[in-house]
């Protein structure tokens, strides 16, 4: 119950703050457009499919919004004193964690959903109903451990100022090492190494899998399977330093 109650106090929070939920769905559809904008640039080449490049790079927007907005939002909540209050009031961390995140499900969803209507609207994308189903689960996925990541990040920030350099050390080394750009086989084998611990990898090879004509769904179940454990493992993690730090 008591889950269900943190959740409804952040969705009339997000709610209320008008501004920043604008903010939150209009960004990532203005980097969008200005993808599309690149893209356009390229050289035609028979050998290179750009749009297969269009889903991966927008599952990896949400995967960056999502996760510095819910970190600089919850560093807000515990330089507010709230996260104090609540465990005052007998709330267990588990519950916290729990409400925080059911309640940025919403935000989250409303990414993915936008963002990935977009992508196939701009690069005239025809993929089949149970396709776009499944690209929208696997981006959904995705913001969800993005959410927990930020939750956890921000148990070790002071200041909001104290998220950013996480940035350069969690969420853009996926860039280069996740298969978004370049097969990560090529890599050195520490940066592979370095590639399979961060989750964009495993939703990159899902999308990589189901954007073909004739997919093998039972050959992804794996990168679902881990997908699903990145956010048992970050809720218990969070709920963990929740502990140490309050």
């Amino acid at each position: 119950m008591n889950t269900f109650i943190i959740a409804g106090r952040v969705l009339s929070q997000l709610k209320g703050d008008k501004r920043f939920l604008a903010l939150s769905i209009i960004a990532p559809l203005i980097i969008i457009y200005l993808l599309k904008l690149l893209f356009d640039t390229f050289p035609a080449n028979p050998f290179i499919s750009y749009t297969s490049f269009t889903i991966p790079m927008s599952a990896f927007i949400v995967h960056f919004l999502s996760f510095i907005l819910c970190a600089i939002l919850l560093v807000q909540e515990r330089t507010r004193g709230t996260l104090e209050r609540m465990m005052i009031g007998g709330f267990s961390k588990m519950s916290i964690i729990g409400g925080y995140t059911l309640g940025y499900f919403g935000l989250a969803t409303l990414q993915a959903t936008a963002v990935l209507f977009e992508t196939i609207w701009l690069f005239e994308l025809d993929y089949e109903t149970k396709t776009v189903v499944m690209l929208f689960i696997v981006i959904w996925l995705l913001a969800i451990v993005s959410v927990m990541l930020g939750i956890f990040v921000s148990t070790f920030a002071k200041h909001e100022g104290h998220v950013f350099p996480f940035i350069p050390l969690i969420v853009l080394p996926s860039v280069f090492l996740t298969g978004l750009i370049v097969d990560p086989s090529g890599l050195p084998k520490w940066a592979e190494i370095v590639g399979d611990c961060l989750p964009l990898h495993y939703a990159v090879n899902i999308i990589h899998e189901i954007i073909k004509p004739d997919y093998d769904l039972s050959s992804t179940y794996a990168d679902f399977a881990i997908l699903g454990g990145y956010i048992f493992i970050l809720w218990i993690l969070a709920s963990l330093t929740l502990k140490e730090t309050e």
